[in-house]
């Protein structure tokens, strides 16, 4: 039979990361690419206490279809996370539980979308919010960054000059795949651009609580006047991938609508997960397990900072993150980070090529390194391993 498929599923492409995780599952690779915590850390002896808890106490609640809009009482935790460390001043009223964030993505290009409606965002971005959105036929414009994020001057000249623009998306904290943050600055300047030419902001937070270094800085959503600004949060980061538990905040008039694709979609979260997850925030100290997962986190990007300065070539840049999971290398023009991964694959370590994270633009010299799911010593070998390959590359 002949396949007639949506016309846009044409302009859907695999995953670069998840194509490569295949390849790393392979232990004896030294995987720098996926965005994956360190399994070690993940509380599964607490965990497995309160599943059993749970399920001889709510079992048959757990196990049951729950609302769409999510279990009320992990609504009311992640409202008040999000107003201690962020300084919003949100309620549970505004919050929407989702299988992930990158479900968030997805039932917000839904929502929001259509045919042709312009996207703007980071240069380099994360791939998987590029995914999602081309999923309903958006075009992106790519806005130039640097060290403090988004250029506003740039941002404002390429709003002022596009007709159907929609969205802006960004990751101020510890950004995938650079792991750059924005100044508070850079923060306020976006806002004020965003409102000026009524267009909706799509924060993406899922590393912001990570910080190793400073101060944490007020989340866009706490700056917001207008209500225009959509968080996107995860607990996929701070405590396990696995549960797939993520949320949307926002006013009601948008939520009411994310509220009805996600019906359309899943119906809920899973029950079960959301339960777990709330009744470990009752019974643990989630704070506490995030000190450790920083802490350990620290030393390896310590770690890996050390390595890349001791046995990369100085034409090599790289910048070092304050928190979250990656940095971001940059070679020279002439040199390709494809040509690179194929080098270092056969040495067996693996990263990710960055022209993956780009929407328009080839750039091609340009990879990401992930630090969190290494240990130290292999980290240092990984370093090694590449080095060796960026000299054979020049001999290429």
């Amino acid at each position: 039979m002949k396949k007639i498929f949506a016309k846009r599923i044409k302009d859907i492409k695999a995953s670069e990361i998840r194509e490569l995780l295949k390849i790393t599952e392979n232990h004896d690779i030294i995987s720098f690419a996926g965005g994956l915590p360190a399994p070690e850390l993940f509380p599964v002896e607490e965990i497995a206490t309160i599943t059993s808890k749970l399920i001889l106490e709510e079992g048959k609640k757990a196990l049951q279809y729950s609302t769409t809009e999510g279990y009320i009482p992990l609504r009311k935790k992640i409202a008040y996370r999000m107003n201690k460390i962020f300084n919003t001043k949100v309620n549970e009223d505004e919050i929407l539980i989702t299988s992930g964030s990158q479900q968030a993505l997805d039932i917000i290009g839904k929502v929001f979308l259509d045919e042709g409606d312009v996207v703007f965002c980071e240069r380099p971005s994360y791939l998987g919010a590029l995914n999602a959105f081309r999923g309903y036929g958006a075009k992106f414009s790519e806005i130039p960054t640097d060290n403090d994020g988004m250029i506003p001057e740039e941002l404002e000249k390429t709003l002022a000059s596009t007709f159907k623009r929609k969205l802006i998306y960004v990751i101020p904290d510890f950004q995938n795949p650079t792991g750059r943050t924005w100044s508070l600055e850079r923060r306020k300047a976006l806002l004020d651009i965003a409102n000026k030419y009524q267009v909706m902001i799509v924060e993406d937070n899922p590393y912001g609580e990570l910080r190793f270094d400073g101060e944490i800085l007020p989340a866009l959503k706490s700056l917001d006047t207008s209500n225009s600004v959509m968080y996107l949060g995860t607990f996929s980061k701070t405590f396990c991938p696995g549960m797939r538990i993520g949320w949307i905040s926002v006013g009601e008039e948008v939520l009411e609508k994310c509220i009805l694709v996600k019906q359309g979609a899943d119906l809920h979260t899973s029950t079960i997960n959301q339960m777990q997850l709330n009744m470990y925030l009752e019974n643990y100290d989630l704070d506490t397990h995030i000190q450790r997962l920083k802490k350990v986190y620290k030393c390896r990007r310590d770690a890996l900072i050390a390595a890349m300065s001791n046995e990369l070539p100085l034409s090599i840049k790289f910048n070092i993150p304050d928190g979250g999971l990656f940095t971001w290398l940059e070679m020279p023009d002439d040199m390709d980070s494809r040509v690179l991964l194929d080098i270092c694959l056969k040495k067996g370590v693996a990263f990710v090529p960055g022209h993956s994270f780009y929407a328009n633009t080839s750039i091609y010299n340009t990879f990401r390194i992930n630090y969190s799911n290494m240990p130290e010593d292999r980290i240092v070998e990984g370093v090694k391993r590449i080095a060796t390959g960026i000299s054979e590359l020049k001999h290429h």
